[in-house]
């Protein structure tokens, strides 16, 4: 069976406005995290720079074909299980759940439990 790449973003779930709304959270989001690749963040930025300053590329290149094609290459470049955590927040905060009501406040790391017994001596 041929390896197929698993769809992190989803398919048309709310309206248009939404889901452009979720991409550019999406990709704002990944341009602030550390574990992107700082090269790889050149791409959207080189869209939208070009987007704003068209005249700088010769050529009957669509501005907004561009813009779409920065930001999607950018997202499909990033590491997968980032972009996964990242619209799993993104999810969660369109739906009025808030990252932190989802998850426990002190999660249990059971390497950190420690089974012991306490003893107190008498005076």
């Amino acid at each position: 069976m041929a390896n197929q790449k698993k769809q992190i973003l989803p398919q048309a779930q709310g309206g248009f406005f939404q889901n452009l709304t979720d991409r550019i959270k999406l990709i704002y989001r990944l341009m602030l995290d550390r574990r992107v690749n700082p090269f790889l963040k050149l791409l959207p930025i080189g869209a939208l720079v070009y987007w704003i300053i068209p005249d700088i590329a010769p050529g009957p290149i669509d501005d907004a074909f561009l813009l779409w094609l920065g930001s999607y290459l950018f997202v499909e470049l990033c590491p997968p299980e980032i972009v996964q955590e990242h619209m799993d927040r993104i999810r969660l905060e369109s739906s009025g759940i808030s990252s932190e009501a989802a998850q426990p406040a002190n999660p249990v790391n059971d390497e950190e439990i420690v089974d012991a017994e306490f003893w107190e001596e008498e005076k």
